[in-house]
């Protein structure tokens, strides 16, 4: 299945997947689980990208977040890339990239997507075996959303804030939605829209974004698999 340019809309929540090649861990221990968390407040910032979850594995990154700009999210992701990379090279004496030349990209729609998204990145230490709540994972945003700690990196998404009128109604909902596992199919089904680049969402939100990039909405779904339908010949 044929791998789009990498899109980005401003306002619009991304599902951003960062995985590097041949098992090569992004982090060997904790110092740079933290180095990569101090960057990644940094580079938010000054990207101009809201940060509204993560979790940090071993051999895998995942986030949702919305650039306020169009090409906001491209230069958060170099902006990471070159002051993470860097220094992990130089503290483990190795050269060359380390997620590869790409990472996973796809716009999502919040209403319809949003929520598994989140489980998808929240969930992924318990779904690994790491801890058995997704709360308990040092390395991720589900402490903050439960109120466990205050996380600077974060802005809550509107999800979120739609949870409850007061912070304790919002983090004890948090817990209770965030303790539904997700379907083994929708975690796959997001990561390889990610991955490929392809939105995430109803007809109506990929006919909208192709609107505004004026291209047909075919191009932004995937093509389906199998022969044309109706005794069409294949092109010679």
């Amino acid at each position: 299945m044929a791998r789009l340019p990498r899109l980005s809309f401003a306002g619009q929540a991304h599902l951003v997947v960062l995985a590097a090649p041949d098992a090569q861990p992004l982090f060997i221990d904790d110092e740079d689980r933290r180095r990569f968390t101090l960057a990644l407040l940094e580079c938010s910032r000054a990207s101009g990208v809201a940060v509204h979850a993560y979790s940090l594995l071993d051999e895998q990154i995942l986030m949702l977040a919305t650039p306020v700009q169009t090409g906001s999210l491209q230069r958060f992701m170099q902006r990471l890339g070159r002051k993470y990379v860097g220094a992990f090279n130089l503290r483990h004496e190795r050269s060359g990239a380390l997620w590869g030349r790409r990472y996973g990209a796809a716009v999502v729609d919040a209403a319809s997507q949003g929520w598994r998204c989140i489980r998808l990145i929240e969930q992924a230490p318990v779904r690994t075996g790491r801890v058995g709540r997704p709360q308990d994972w040092p390395w991720s945003s589900a402490a903050h959303h439960v109120g466990q700690l205050r996380n600077p990196i974060l802005r809550e998404h509107e999800l979120h804030w739609r949870l409850g009128n007061t912070p304790f109604a919002r983090e004890a909902r948090h817990a209770q939605v965030n303790a539904e596992a997700l379907g083994e199919a929708d975690g796959r089904s997001l990561i390889a829209a990610s991955m490929r680049g392809w939105p995430s969402g109803p007809v109506n939100f990929v006919d909208a974004l192709a609107d505004l990039i004026d291209r047909p909405s075919s191009q932004l779904r995937p093509r389906p698999r199998g022969r044309p339908k109706g005794g069409q010949a294949s092109p010679s």
